[in-house]
């Protein structure tokens, strides 16, 4: 089963970097371009853009890279 998450939603995810918190600005439903890159999305399977609480840096991640996590 696909999660699925809200704007304002508080996540966090596993980076390069460990792990990483943040909160989703934006639901992508439709495929869109990210820093030079198609993403895929649907509605089925949407895309979350999330700012990192620490750096402010924008990432983008499938739900099922996402865990919901308390502010």
């Amino acid at each position: 089963m696909t999660r699925k998450f809200r704007v304002g939603d508080h996540v966090s995810w596993n980076s390069e970097a460990g792990r990483v918190s943040g909160t989703i600005i934006a639901v992508r439903t439709e495929d869109f371009d990210y820093k030079g890159h198609t993403r895929r999305a649907s509605k089925e399977e949407p895309q979350y853009e999330i700012k990192s609480d620490k750096t402010d840096h924008v990432a983008a991640h499938k739900g099922s890279a996402l865990e919901r996590t308390p502010k």
